[in-house]
C-alpha cells in the first residue's frame, strides 16, 4: 500500500490543519476529526484536503481534536460546518444533526467492534475476561466502549465492576497498542482500524488476537448541523465526499484510509447502535 504509513492511527494532540496552498477567496469550509480514523499523518491528510478542495471549488480547514466530545462541541457550537463522527454521538444528537454520507468498507457502510486480547491470552469470550484490564477508546465511541458496555449489560453486569480496572485510550491504534504491549489483558476496538492495521502494521496486531466480533453497525458517518444543510458549504461538502472515488485525488484518499468510497446513507443505518443506546438508557 503506498501513501499510508505506520504512524496512521496514532492518537494526535488537538490542531488545526491548514495549507498554504489552499487559499481560496471565500471562507474555508471546516470539518471535524478524532484521531479515532486519522493521526498527524501529513501525507493521508493533505491528500484528503486536497481531494475535498478538488471536489467543493472551496478551501478546506481540517480541525483535529483528541476526542468525540471535543469535535461533537464544535459541530453544535458552530465552530466546525462538519464532523466525521461515530454513530455514538450522532444518535446521542439525532435531532440536531443531519447526515452527509457513510464510508464504504469492504463493499457495504457496516463495521464492527471487536473484543481483542493479547495473541497468548487463554479467553475465548468476554466472560472469560471478568477481574481483568480493559482498554476503551473513547466514551463517545461505539465500537470502543458502548458494544462492550451493553454487551455486559445482557450479562447482568457492568463494566465497572466487571472489570478490575478500565482505561480510555482516546484512539483505537492505541487500544491496540494497550493490549499487545500488555497494559491492559483486553481491549474493545474499531474492527476497521485494527484491519486497516493488520495490513500496514502487521507485527502489533500479531500480537493480539480477535476473542469477539459484533454484528454489522453502521460506519461512522459525515454529519453537519440540520439547519445547515442546505447551505452551500454543506452542499458543497456532501458532493465532494460522495465523489470521491470520482477523481484521482479521492481515489489516493479512500486508498490511504482502505475505503471503497462515500455512500448516502438514512439514520436507519444506525438502528443496531440504537439498540445498543438503549440497553444502556435501561440501567
Amino acid at each position: 500500500m503506498t501513501g499510508f504509513t505506520r504512524r496512521s492511527f496514532m492518537s494526535l494532540s488537538g490542531a488545526t490543519v491548514a495549507w498554504p496552498w489552499a487559499a481560496h477567496a471565500s471562507a474555508p469550509i471546516r470539518l471535524g476529526l478524532t484521531p479515532v480514523f486519522l493521526d498527524n499523518d501529513g501525507e493521508v491528510i493533505s491528500t484528503l484536503q486536497r481531494a475535498l478542495e478538488r471536489g467543493t471549488g472551496r478551501s478546506i480547514e481540517l480541525m483535529q481534536r483528541r476526542t468525540y466530545q471535543e469535535v461533537t462541541g464544535l459541530l453544535l457550537e458552530g465552530g466546525v460546518d462538519a464532523a466525521w463522527l461515530c454513530g455514538f454521538p450522532y444518535l446521542q444528537h439525532e435531532t440536531v444533526l443531519g447526515l452527509l454520507g457513510a464510508p464504504v468498507w469492504r463493499g457495504a457502510p457496516l463495521y464492527r467492534s471487536y473484543l481483542i486480547t493479547a495473541a497468548e491470552d487463554a479467553a475465548l469470550s468476554l466472560t472469560d475476561l471478568r477481574g481483568g484490564t480493559h482498554a476503551f477508546s473513547d466514551p463517545d465511541s461505539n465500537s470502543g466502549w458502548l458494544v462492550t458496555a451493553s454487551d455486559l449489560v445482557r450479562l447482568g453486569e457492568r463494566s465497572e465492576t466487571f472489570f478490575e480496572r478500565t482505561l480510555f485510550t482516546y484512539g483505537h491504534r492505541n487500544v491496540v497498542r494497550a493490549v499487545a504491549g500488555g497494559l491492559t489483558r483486553s481491549g474493545s476496538v474499531d474492527g476497521y482500524v485494527w484491519e486497516a492495521l493488520a495490513r500496514v502494521e502487521p507485527r502489533l496486531t500479531a500480537r493480539t488476537k480477535v476473542i469477539a466480533r459484533s454484528e454489522e453497525l453502521g460506519f461512522p458517518p459525515f454529519v453537519t448541523r440540520q439547519n445547515h444543510v442546505a447551505t452551500p458549504e454543506a452542499r458543497l461538502l456532501k458532493a465532494a465526499l460522495l465523489g470521491l472515488a470520482g477523481s484521482p485525488e479521492g481515489r489516493a484518499a479512500l486508498h490511504m484510509l482502505q475505503l471503497d468510497r462515500v455512500a448516502e446513507c438514512e439514520t436507519g443505518l444506525f438502528d443496531g447502535i440504537r439498540t445498543r443506546m438503549r440497553l444502556m438508557d435501561g440501567l
